[in-house]
């Protein structure tokens, strides 16, 4: 594909988007589900516009810069959520119901298709985080419930970063050709992510001056450039020899950051939305436009069953076992467990996947995509109605 046919696609695909917006607010379209489709119908599944070789260093490199920018931006939002006193729900869901999810899927993966335990445990890991992209007004809804949404923007906010570890080491494990060795991974790549993620969040925090007056305040846009430029530096430092894991480096980082300087924070989350939604359309296009009808179901009728597993017993049976005991109420924790829409994350996560070029890469990915449609089209024909229903039970004004 031509760098003049990419930008045509690119350009298009943004101005659509931004006609649609309205429209999408008011009704149950997803923009998220447009962009897929578009990437679907200018695909090797469709016209054949654009045609990207999954193993290619463009998959790899828009997958680790995705990654990136997602992971700071959920990293920094930590402080401001945590400060919050209703932890209790989020923190079970993300301690609890995400590994149980996993390893539901895991275990479905394993009995109904060809995959092993390790690439059944990988599919599970990629479809373990959720994504309130796509389903907007439950987390910004005023009339839901207040505790709702928190629980459920701070648990989509941190289980990407909680996912990252277990997809890169199954990944890593898958690509070693049986060589691969967990005390190495935890000592190395996360013993080093964690190691500069802390250290340079820290020098960061300490490096940008406070503000002291109106004539030495450094822009508001500057200091979200520095922000975004210690993210980068972060990744490019970690994965130098001896090659840390850069994305849990970010991760921290981040973490770190928001904490010792809720400044950058805020002025990160308010000048940063532009920039996260532009490398979520690349990677909603480039991800729909290697979609096939032969790669989605491949697996038949198994792939098939795994997307009710995945959606309608993994997530809602995880969520039950790691609320039990809350005194939640069984509308509340069935709302919560209904909306735990596959997204961002697993498209990104599978990209990575698919660009390392393992034996059993696009059968995961596959599977990993087809949850993932099916979860645009369920999640965002519920969104409106689910979010209203709770509103009006609750009676919020």
């Amino acid at each position: 594909m031509s760098f003049e046919t990419a930008a045509t696609v690119f350009g298009a695909v943004l101005i659509g988007g931004a006609l649609l917006s309205g429209l999408a607010r008011r009704s149950f379209l997803s923009l998220t589900a447009l962009f897929v489709v578009t990437g679907f119908v200018l695909g090797k599944g469709g016209l054949g516009v654009i045609e990207i070789d999954p193993t290619s260093d463009f998959v790899h490199e828009l997958a680790v810069v995705a990654l990136v920018v997602i992971l700071f931006r959920d990293g920094l939002e930590v402080e401001a959520e945590m400060l919050q006193t209703a932890w209790h729900l989020p923190l079970r869901k993300l301690v609890l119901a995400m590994p149980i999810t996993a390893g539901i899927v895991a275990v479905a993966a394993h009995a109904l298709t060809g995959l092993s335990w390790t690439e059944s445990f990988l599919l599970g890991a990629l479809l373990s985080p959720t994504d309130p992209v796509l389903s907007s007004s439950v987390v910004t809804n005023p009339r839901v419930p207040r505790l709702i949404r928190h629980s459920l923007n701070l648990e989509s906010g941190l289980n990407d970063g909680l996912a990252l570890p277990p997809v890169l080491a199954l990944t890593a494990a898958l690509a070693a050709d049986n060589d691969f060795s967990w005390p190495t991974f935890v000592l190395q790549d996360v013993g080093l992510g964690l190691a500069f993620g802390i250290g340079l969040g820290l020098a960061a925090s300490r490096l940008l001056p406070r503000e002291r007056g109106l004539d030495t305040a450094i822009p508001e846009h500057q200091r979200a450039l520095y922000a975004l430029g210690v993210a980068f530096l972060t990744y490019g430092l970690t994965v130098l020899e001896p090659s840390g894991n850069g994305f849990i480096a970010v991760f921290v980082c981040a973490i770190t950051l928001g904490i010792r300087r809720p400044d950058i924070r805020l002025t990160f989350e308010h000048r940063a939305d532009d920039l996260v939604e532009i490398v979520k359309v690349g990677i909603f296009v480039v991800f729909g436009s290697l979609l096939t009808f032969d790669l989605l179901f491949d697996d038949g009728f198994a792939a098939v069953a795994i997307v009710v597993v995945t959606l309608v017993i993994a997530r809602p049976v995880a969520v039950w076992l790691a609320l039990l005991g809350t005194r939640t109420d069984a509308a509340t924790l069935g709302f919560m467990a209904w909306f735990g829409p596959k997204g961002v994350a697993t498209m990104t996560f599978s990209l990575l996947v698919l660009a390392e070029g393992i034996d059993a890469a696009p059968e995961i990915f596959g599977l990993a995509a087809l949850v993932v449609v099916c979860s645009v089209i369920a999640h965002g024909l519920t969104d409106q109605p689910g979010s209203e229903w709770m509103a009006r039970r609750s009676g919020e004004d």
